[in-house]
């Protein structure tokens, strides 16, 4: 059984179909490359899966159950996290409590028992910053810990954005463009870490506009254009498909 599946999902804004009818699947311990023009849905279709946007039609279906419609907190507590593609971190701390603060999505003890610092919320607490330091050491970043993201290069910035993702837990990790802007060292690097990450079982699903990486990285492709899938299969496949050619080049004009 797919770890996640996608059925008949639709999503309009207004009269514009950003997604129609989409099936897909999503494999346990796979890498898959979600890719397409700019406005082919990709984003959308991430924020769909989360629970950022409500479908128009469809469901979506996490481990058996249906998510279809559940909060955004309620999905990632399921287990889906995602790194978004603009860097969203709070610039102004430092890397540690960035990372720290992506806990927050598991704990068990309410609210109000942290601010009156119970035994299980101390507890909880200390277990937490233990494993942030075990992320950012799993993750090559654990000398970073005390920087402010602020002053942090762009390549260590998008690195601690993923960190912020693995704190909630995820068994379906989405990266949307996480290439994004950065030099070669930086790309390969950031290559090895999701391949790292893949080796410890989460799922991957990318979004990514490099496609000499994603050729690379991924082991299955999917190619939306206009909402809709036109191509799915690996990498050697859908790279000579003359459809997903033509959704990248546009058709020739005719002489």
């Amino acid at each position: 059984m797919p770890l996640l599946e996608v059925r008949k999902l639709t999503k309009h804004f207004g009269g514009l179909s950003a997604i129609t009818e989409l099936d897909l699947d999503i494999l346990n311990s796979e890498i898959l490359g979600i890719i397409g023009p700019n406005g082919a849905g990709k984003s959308t279709l991430f924020n769909l899966i989360c629970g950022f946007y409500a479908p128009t039609q469809g469901r979506v279906t996490f481990e058996g159950e249906n998510i279809t419609g559940l909060k955004a907190h309620r999905i990632a507590r399921l287990g889906i996290g995602r790194a978004f593609q603009a860097t969203t971190l709070f610039m102004k701390l430092s890397v540690f409590n960035n990372v720290f603060n992506g806990f927050h999505m598991n704990y068990k003890e309410g609210a109000w028992k942290s601010f009156l610092h119970t035994p299980g919320a101390r507890r909880e607490e200390k277990e937490a910053r233990q494993k942030v330091l075990e992320i950012l050491e799993f993750m090559g970043v654990a000398e970073l810990k005390d920087q402010i993201c602020h002053n942090l290069p762009h390549g260590h910035q998008k690195i601690v954005g993923v960190c912020i993702a693995l704190a909630t837990q995820p068994k379906l990790l989405l990266l949307d463009e996480p290439l994004t802007g950065m030099h070669s060292e930086e790309t390969s690097k950031m290559l090895e870490l999701i391949e790292k990450i893949r080796e410890r079982g989460i799922t991957i699903v990318l979004v990514e506009h490099n496609m000499d990486a994603v050729m690379r990285l991924c082991h299955r492709i999917v190619v939306l254009n206009h909402g809709r899938k036109i191509a799915e299969g690996l990498p050697k496949e859908v790279s000579g498909n003359p459809e997903v050619i033509e959704a990248y080049l546009g058709r020739e004009e005719e002489g």
